[in-house]
């Protein structure tokens, strides 16, 4: 289960994700085993990641955000349009220190 970010943590999440690309991309076929192991990498790797969401329908994108968060056990930081920053600790070497809750 991921831990509850403060409203400062999630601030300085936003700030460090600003010029990060997106790493992950859902297209029409949606939310995936595939695309969950994709995802699980890249927040391992990463740690804090932006997905780009393709759905044109607002409510379609949250229940695809939702899917990923639910999915990969990660924090939704930010959403803005089509884009998602998502945040999951590293299991065996933390690269992001978050300031205190």
């Amino acid at each position: 289960m991921p831990a509850v970010l403060s409203n400062a943590q999630k601030r300085y999440l936003r700030g460090l994700a600003h010029d990060l690309k997106p790493v992950v991309m859902v297209g029409a076929k949606g939310v995936g085993p595939s695309l969950l192991a994709e995802l699980d990498q890249a927040l391992e790797l990463h740690e804090l990641v932006k997905v780009k969401v393709g759905a044109e329908d607002r409510e379609q994108r949250e229940v695809l955000i939702a899917a990923l968060v639910e999915g990969s056990e990660s924090d939704l930081v930010a959403r803005i349009g089509h884009v998602a920053v998502l945040y999951r600790r590293s299991k065996d070497k933390p690269l992001v220190i978050l300031p205190k809750a």
